[in-house]
């Protein structure tokens, strides 16, 4: 699942002022925990991937670090820290270990993910 696919069932998760710039949340999406995250390089974006981190197999994507590693924006996660791609959720260090990624917006001050 990428960002560039379509969806038709967009979830308000919550204003975006609740989440901290360059830091992710975790919230549940129809029973997922799903990380998503507040960006600000230029512009204000949204990501949103699986908070299960296979490699150590516990949920705390949401809790790790963010950056870039090259063009890609993403998050190191807070065990092994093995980096996962925030548009597309690949574990860069293990890409047989990388999570499902989520279409995300911002609209009217709220941050949606679709599902």
């Amino acid at each position: 699942m990428h960002n560039d696919r379509q969806s038709s069932n967009w979830i308000a998760v919550c204003p975006l002022e609740r989440i901290v710039p360059n830091t992710g949340v975790c919230a549940l999406v129809n029973g997922e925990q799903i990380a998503i995250f507040h960006v600000i390089d230029g512009e204000s974006r949204v990501f949103a991937i699986g908070n299960y981190d296979p490699n150590a197999e516990v949920s705390v994507l949401s809790r790790g670090l963010v950056g870039s590693l090259g063009e890609r924006i993403v998050v190191a996660s807070p065990i092994y820290k093995q980096h996962f791609d925030l548009q597309t959720g690949e574990c860069l260090e293990a890409p047989e270990h990388s999570v499902a990624a989520y279409p995300a917006r911002i609209a009217d001050g709220q941050v949606w993910v679709g599902i």
